[in-house]
Formats: C-alpha cells, sequence, structure tokens
C-alpha cells in the first residue's frame, strides 16, 4: 500500500483524465512532443528504463515503441491496471520512495511526476536517492519539474487572475506549496535552479535543467485544439531556442532536469 495524500489520490482516480492529459489541448500537445523530443535526445538507444510516476503509460507506450526495455511504476492502483493492458511494457504500483527494484538494475530512470506531488523536501530527496539507488552508474535520471510561476501565468493568461484571488497564487508562488484549491492538486513549483540543487544534493553529477514548453504554452493552452495543431511547429521551435536561457526558462509551465549517476 502506498501512502498517497488523499487529496491527490482522489484527484486522478475522480477528477482527471489522465490517459488523455497530452493530447487533449494545445499545451498538453506540446508538452508531450517536446518532452519526447528531449528524452529520445537524451536515452541511449535500448535502454532498460524504469519510469516512476509513469501513471496510465502515456510515455511507456513510445519508449518500448522506441526499442527500450520499460519498467512502469505508479502509486495509483487504477493507474497500473491500465498501463498493463497496454501490453508492451510491465506495470506495478510502487512508491518513488521506497522503489521495489534492485541497485543498478536500470540504465534510465524517468521522475516525470513525483517531485511535484512530494510537497516535503525530504521526500522529494528520499525520490532522487532512490532513482540514483537503481541505476547503473554512468546512467541517467531525469525528473520534472512545475515552475513555480505556472499557475500564475497560466491564471493570468486565461482571464481567471482577479485580484480577490492573486493571494492564492502569490502565496503559492512564494512557498512553492499548492493546498489543491485553484484547479491543480496538492503539489509543489520548483525554481530551475532549486530543481538543479535537488539533483546535485542526490549526488547525480552534469546536471542540466532545460525549459520545456517554452514561452508559447498559454498562447496554445487558449487556443481550440484543431486550431492549436496549425502553431505546434512553431511552438516547439521557439521552445528549443530558449530551453536553456536563463531569462526565460521560468516562462514554461514545465522543466525536465537530467543528471548522471
Amino acid at each position: 500500500m502506498v501512502d498517497l495524500d488523499p487529496l491527490i489520490l482522489t484527484f486522478y482516480r475522480d477528477r482527471y483524465v489522465e490517459d488523455d492529459r497530452l493530447i487533449r489541448s494545445g499545451h498538453g500537445r506540446l508538452e508531450f512532443l517536446r518532452t519526447q523530443e528531449l528524452l529520445r535526445r537524451w536515452l541511449p538507444p535500448a535502454s532498460a528504463v524504469l519510469d516512476v510516476g509513469g501513471a496510465t503509460g502515456i510515455h511507456a507506450r513510445w519508449l518500448a515503441a522506441d526499442g527500450h526495455q520499460v519498467t512502469l511504476v505508479d502509486p495509483v492502483g487504477e493507474h497500473v491496471d491500465q498501463a498493463a493492458s497496454v501490453g508492451t511494457f510491465h506495470a506495478e504500483v510502487g512508491d518513488a520512495r521506497q522503489l521495489q527494484q534492485a541497485d543498478a538494475s536500470v540504465d534510465v530512470t524517468l521522475l516525470l511526476g513525483p517531485l511535484y506531488h512530494l510537497v516535503e523536501a525530504a521526500d522529494r530527496a528520499q525520490a532522487l536517492s532512490e532513482a540514483r539507488r537503481v541505476t547503473r552508474p554512468g546512467g541517467l535520471v531525469i525528473a520534472a519539474g512545475i515552475s513555480r510561476y505556472a499557475g500564475l501565468l497560466e491564471a493570468g493568461s486565461n482571464g481567471f487572475l482577479t485580484p480577490e484571488n492573486l493571494p492564492v497564487f502569490t502565496e503559492a508562488f512564494a512557498s512553492g506549496c499548492t493546498d489543491g484549491k485553484a484547479g491543480f492538486t496538492v503539489a509543489y513549483f520548483h525554481h530551475a535552479e532549486e530543481l538543479a540543487t535537488e539533483l546535485t544534493t542526490a549526488g547525480l553529477t552534469d546536471v542540466e535543467v532545460l525549459a520545456v514548453e517554452g514561452p508559447a504554452t498559454n498562447v496554445l493552452q487558449n487556443t481550440p485544439p484543431d486550431a492549436a495543431e496549425a502553431l505546434l511547429p512553431s511552438a516547439v521551435l521557439l521552445a528549443r531556442q530558449v530551453e536553456s536561457d536563463p531569462n526565460l526558462r521560468a516562462a514554461s509551465p514545465h522543466f525536465l532536469a537530467r543528471g548522471r549517476r
């Protein structure tokens, strides 16, 4: 049994259709395409990949199709059942803070969700420590984080931000934490350098943090899906050009950090 915050469990079971999150909006499509691009840039061919927090397998599917040997771990049993039904990779219930995999048993460990649902620094450190433990020497740990600016930028771009609810977003910006009352669930938001420090502190080297979606995110988020498709090539090109620019990284809702064991 995984010790998961009930608010997070309820969010993913009852309020959020995880399986199509990355295909039902322009923002989701942009996040998916850029995550694919970065992972394909970084992963060695035919790697043993541990996808921790892999949900219903949105990334595990294409990684397996690319020739990687994928094991998916997720704390939500319904997600694991859905992922297991795909049949091209193994899926099991598990906790990022206490992985069942053996030491140095995989080439790449992905944490594409756990760090922003572990609001306590000690829990994030434990998840990164576990990811390092199960990764072979020379292998990669790749972790996603949500930008500290993400909620404020989204609300300010879609007309939701008002003087009355502004404190909800400014308080989350100051602390990094949200209690799930502003649309998303319980989560922790990072600054890019903070995420880099967490990976370095976990003993990883050659740490790099890149912006995923880039500054065009909220344009696509507020564009009907059919129209957004035509904007995607330019948005991807823009994201690629500024992915490592320290002045623009925070304009992206998500970061992707890479470190080597």
